[in-house]
């Protein structure tokens, strides 16, 4: 069932200065992970002029808000925004540009927050068309710090039992105005893993004095490039990259020490742990054989976001109805990852790629870059969107006649 979703898009789109200004006044603020200090109290701010009931402080920084439908009691269907920024240097040249230095919203954050704002608009205005609860999750520290994990802990899945769970994430490689999904499996799990390499140190004329770590990271750096190539089946996805190296502050000295740092990415739990030891097996044997040590430590794994086949199918029913057939298209696997995986691990659930690129841009403006930039015309189609597959999850769920929505 879909309700009708007359008029959804065209209010969402007369909310939308208030949206931009929202997504441009985080944007310039940014903060990171558990930091979100400016970006929570905005939120609790905007739910208060709504006079929705919130509770802050899950996760440090996190807001979990409920919008109760005038029709009674009844499922509850949980929409998610993450707060956080990265550490990047902006270069988008945008008159809103980040006032933090090193510090950007460089994933879409910003918008993600903003949208979900102004959905908490168009469905507190469309409560008496529904029963039962929408819980509203804005999460901190999605990027690296399993935010999504520590707000389940404070109990946002709780009080009302969230029933199904939908988000929705920015996409620079789809144009603005068009938007797609996918069922199963759509992004990897993840890990982070940190390599020290321990050698010796020596002045630079005098290399036979050195353990080199440099040497000795760079050949464990070439030797990770064959547990994809070599140890994983050319048809199953697994990505194994370093993307940071350190070693030294001269030219003319030999360090003692260098760190790398990578990322681990994969669909299957079994492959991830072949991964995980065959990574170890590999740093330790490349270090001892050049009479180094290794220490290799792993951080936090995101699961792979595997969406619910009928809350996906749900996502895009109600993006058709909402924007028309020829805006809405299938998603392939991508080897990103997300911590809304957490969430899909408790409760089915399904997300949603929004098109950000501006058509007239000669290439997309990818994420995590530092020119990273969104069409913000998009704002208004990600917001209604998110309301109206809260709005469908209920009426399907709550087994009601389909009610017109208002403009």
């Amino acid at each position: 069932m879909v309700v009708s979703s007359g008029g959804l898009l065209e209010s969402a789109r007369a909310l939308g200065p208030r949206i931009v200004s929202d997504r441009r006044t985080i944007h310039s603020h940014p903060e990171m992970a558990y930091e979100e200090e400016q970006t929570s109290t905005l939120v609790q701010a905007r739910l208060r002029d709504l006079g929705i009931s919130f509770r802050a402080g899950l996760a440090k920084t996190g807001v979990v808000a409920q919008i109760k439908g005038e029709g009674g009691d009844g499922p509850c269907v949980l929409l998610r925004a993450d707060m956080d920024a990265l550490p990047i240097e902006e270069r988008s040249g945008v008159p809103f540009a980040s006032e933090i230095p090193g510090v950007m919203h460089a994933c879409g954050h910003d918008a993600h927050t903003a949208m979900l704002l102004g959905a908490a608009q168009l469905l507190l205005e469309r409560r008496s068309q529904f029963a039962g609860t929408v819980k509203l999750m804005f999460q901190p520290a999605e990027e690296g710090g399993a935010g999504a994990a520590r707000m389940i802990d404070d109990g946002v899945l709780g009080d009302p039992k969230v029933d199904a769970a939908f988000m929705l994430h920015v996409r620079p490689e789809l144009d603005a105005g068009q938007v797609s999904y996918g069922a199963g499996p759509l992004l990897a799990g993840a890990d982070a893993f940190t390599i020290t390499v321990e050698g010796r140190g020596a002045h630079a004329a005098r290399p036979h004095q050195s353990i080199d770590p440099v040497v000795i990271g760079a050949q464990i750096v070439l030797a990770l490039q064959t547990l994809v190539s070599r140890e994983v089946d050319p048809i199953i996805p697994a990505v194994v990259t370093v993307g940071s190296f350190n070693a030294g502050n001269r030219s003319n000295v030999i360090a003692d020490r260098a760190v790398l740092k990578g990322t681990i990415r994969a669909f299957d739990d079994d492959l991830f742990a072949h991964l995980e030891q065959r990574l170890r097996e590999v740093v330790t044997g490349v270090a001892s054989a050049l009479r180094a040590t290794a220490d290799i430590g792993f951080e936090m794994r995101y699961p792979p976001s595997i969406c619910d086949p009928a809350m996906a199918e749900q996502f895009g029913e109600s993006a058709r109805s909402v924007l028309g057939p020829d805006a809405v298209h299938m998603s392939e696997p991508q080897m990103g990852a997300e911590d809304f995986a957490f969430v899909l691990q408790k409760v089915p659930g399904a997300m949603l790629w929004l098109g950000v690129k501006n058509p007239g841009w000669a290439a997309p403006k990818p994420l995590h870059t530092a020119s990273f930039d969104i069409d913000e015309s998009a704002l208004p189609i990600g917001c209604s969107t998110m309301a109206g597959v809260a709005l469908d999850y209920l009426a399907k769920a709550w087994n009601r006649e389909a009610v017109p929505l208002q403009p």
